[in-house]
């Protein structure tokens, strides 16, 4: 019987490429995300291996809608969060915080937080998300987008040790990348060590086979966010970054 994973952003970047290659490893799919068209294009690579659902992960019936996708697909084994925003906001505009907020953070919870609690009914499972080493300190040119991503790394490491305690068999793959080359990124800014997402999903799915629990991608941002913890606090606020 073919593994079952469900992918929340799947329409492009990295949560696109990711669906591509468990497609290719014999997974049946459920993809997910606002725009439904980029999902039929995946559909249409095999027709009788994906179901798609369109989710808003911001709108309050987007867990049920997640209940709903998993049960045509039959069941989860895996769940991968790859939904997410970020610009930067150097002048601090309410609407682009709010909606970080609104994405990274809530939806985040109310994503995670579904497909949680069906794998504890369920008795095991995987969860799996994209983070990002943004997260690692408040960053001033973003600092939404650096608040969000610290609260998901925190509430997946939460959720681990909350499982443990409970005796669940869930298990937990946090996913740091540094710059990816994506949509994601505005493009008013050079950003440095950019890598492909084609790259970073086949390091995602291998991290996943291998129960990584947290996963920063690749050897130079382990070492720039190794050097990154160091900074004390009275230097890293007066850093122009």
């Amino acid at each position: 019987m073919s593994k079952k994973a469900i992918v929340v952003g799947a329409s492009s970047g990295i949560g696109w490429e990711v669906a591509k290659l468990l497609l290719a490893d014999g997974w049946h799919l459920g993809v997910a995300a606002r725009r439904e068209e980029p999902l039929l294009e995946l559909k249409a690579l095999a027709p009788d291996s994906v179901e798609v659902m369109t989710i808003d992960v911001t709108k309050p019936d987007a867990g049920e809608r997640l209940q709903s996708l998993i049960k045509r697909l039959g069941g989860m084994d895996l769940y991968f969060h790859s939904s997410g925003i970020g610009k930067q906001n150097r002048t601090l505009e309410e609407d682009i915080e709010l909606r970080t907020m609104e994405t990274n953070a809530v939806g985040f919870a109310r994503m995670i937080g579904t497909a949680f609690r069906y794998f504890a009914e369920r008795g095991e499972g995987h969860i799996a998300a994209i983070t990002s080493i943004a997260g690692t300190k408040g960053l001033g040119p973003a600092p939404a987008y650096s608040a969000t991503k610290a609260l998901g790394a925190n509430y997946l490491q939460a959720l681990e040790q909350q499982a443990h305690q409970r005796g669940l068999n869930i298990r937990f793959t946090d996913i740091r990348p540094g710059f990816v080359d994506t949509a994601l990124l505005n493009g008013d800014f050079p950003y440095p060590m950019l890598m492909r997402p084609d790259k970073v999903a086949r390091d995602i799915v291998k991290s996943i086979y291998h129960h990584r629990h947290i996963r920063v991608i690749d050897w130079r941002y382990r070492i720039l966010t190794f050097f990154w913890r160091l900074v004390p606090n009275w230097l890293w606020r007066r850093l122009k970054l």
